[in-house]
């Protein structure tokens, strides 16, 4: 099944019409594109949890990728971000290959478990990177190990300053990265040079990917601040006020509805 024919399934158009017959066909027919069955590779216990699995074909696949306002494998970026950064790692795994399956770069699917490491602590991209490598190897894809070369410090400090203006403007200094805080410019100079310097400037995502990735990750660990401060600043870097608010909404079923919604809310007020 094509990109294209994934995104045209039924799922928002039943669920405007609210026939849960036609949510489910949607939801079916976008499993059977990402993963080559409806649930078969999702691990769902079906005799064991009643109705679990038609419950997750409905809501998750019917009702969340199908949503227009945000490309596929935008989508998939969020997901594999909301997943590596909670450690989901088996659900990772599938994704992974549901990632290579729509056609994402397996440099991208890195990019997205290093990234993570910035705000979810660099195991936590070991991790997501040790899960990628398996799926790599089981599938037989090689991954560019082109690098530009090392550089200074001096060099990080000067391209993370460079990203924090594109993204934030005048936010970048202000509140805990502001340069005259005496107790966060104990660490803040580290995160503008590895941070935003070295990983953001890393080949493999394009940055308003990077902002995706940042919106996901910051609402699936419950950090509605820096939610409301990547949201507004993906503006800056390509993205538009509905693929944020979607980039969001995306993380519901894979780190909780809940904090999908904390994080709107704020973003809701910080949009206004």
């Amino acid at each position: 099944m094509t990109t294209r024919e994934l995104r045209d399934t039924d799922g928002r158009k039943a669920l405007r019409a609210g026939d849960r017959e036609a949510l489910r066909a949607g939801g079916e027919a976008m499993q059977r594109g990402l993963f080559g069955e409806p649930d078969g590779n999702l691990g769902i216990p079906g005799p064991l949890a009643p109705g679990f699995a038609e419950m997750m074909t409905e809501v998750v696949f019917g009702g969340i990728w199908t949503r227009p306002g945000l490309a596929l494998a935008d989508r998939m970026i969020c997901t594999l971000a909301a997943l590596a950064s909670v450690q989901s790692l088996r659900t990772l795994r599938q994704h992974i290959a549901a990632a290579l399956r729509i056609g994402l770069a397996p440099r991208a699917i890195q990019e997205i478990c290093i990234q993570c490491g910035i705000y979810a602590g660099m195991p936590a991209s070991a991790e997501a990177l040790n899960v990628a490598a398996q799926v790599f190897a089981e599938q037989g894809v090689a991954v560019p190990q082109d690098m530009p070369p090392p550089a200074s410090l001096e060099t990080l400090t000067q391209q993370g300053n460079d990203v924090m203006r594109a993204l934030h403007g005048e936010r970048g200094q202000q509140g805990y990265a502001a340069p005259d805080n005496p107790v966060t410019s104990a660490l803040y100079p580290l995160a503008i040079q590895w941070g935003y310097g070295a990983i953001w400037g890393r080949p493999g995502l394009e940055r308003r990917e990077r902002a995706l990735v940042a919106v996901a990750a910051f609402t699936a660990l419950k950090l509605d601040g820096q939610v409301k401060k990547f949201g507004q600043s993906a503006l800056n870097v390509g993205l538009s006020k509905t693929e944020v608010i979607e980039a969001i909404v995306q993380t519901g079923p894979y780190s909780g509805f809940a904090p999908a919604l904390n994080a709107l809310g704020g973003l809701s007020e910080a949009l206004r």
